[in-house]
Parts: C-alpha cells; sequence; structure tokens
C-alpha cells in the first residue's frame, strides 16, 4: 500500500490538495478576523510561523495535533476549522 501522496492515485492526490488548500485558507480567514498575524497565531498554537505559513497556503499538510492547537488558539474548535473539507 502507498504511503506518499507522490504513490498514490492522481485524483487521490488532487484531492488531498484541495483539501489543505481550504483548510489553510481556513486558519488563514480566522486569524484575519481575529487581528492576529502569522507570528502571533505561531506563538499562541506552538506551530512555528514557517510551518503555519505553508499550512495558510496548502504547501503542506499538518498534524491532526496541530489543528486542536490551531483552533484552540483561534478560540474555535477543530470541528469548525474543518467543518465541511471533503
Amino acid at each position: 500500500m502507498p504511503t506518499r501522496p507522490s504513490q498514490n492515485d492522481p485524483k487521490r492526490v488532487a484531492a488531498w490538495d484541495r483539501r489543505r488548500n481550504r483548510v489553510g485558507l481556513r486558519i488563514q480567514r480566522a486569524r484575519h478576523e481575529r487581528g492576529l498575524t502569522q507570528e502571533q497565531l505561531a506563538l499562541l498554537s506552538g506551530v512555528s510561523r514557517n510551518v503555519l505559513m505553508d499550512v495558510e497556503h496548502g504547501r503542506r499538510g499538518i498534524l491532526l495535533d496541530r489543528i486542536f492547537d490551531i483552533a484552540k488558539a483561534l478560540g474555535m474548535s477543530a470541528a469548525e476549522l474543518l467543518d465541511g473539507v471533503r
């Protein structure tokens, strides 16, 4: 069984790219709505600014644990952050 996205079916890879982009945009919008900079959110969530920047732009996935940390720092639940992302 493949373990890396590059070893998967192209449709599956594209679906994960869309998911990463949607989650990243939600994080970015929520951060802007709360008037936080990337650096401030990074400090509040314990995620490095570089990782946060890559996540917001959909260039990288993120561990489930970090999703909960980011959501908490934004004052929302992980479920709210991920709602409707398929």
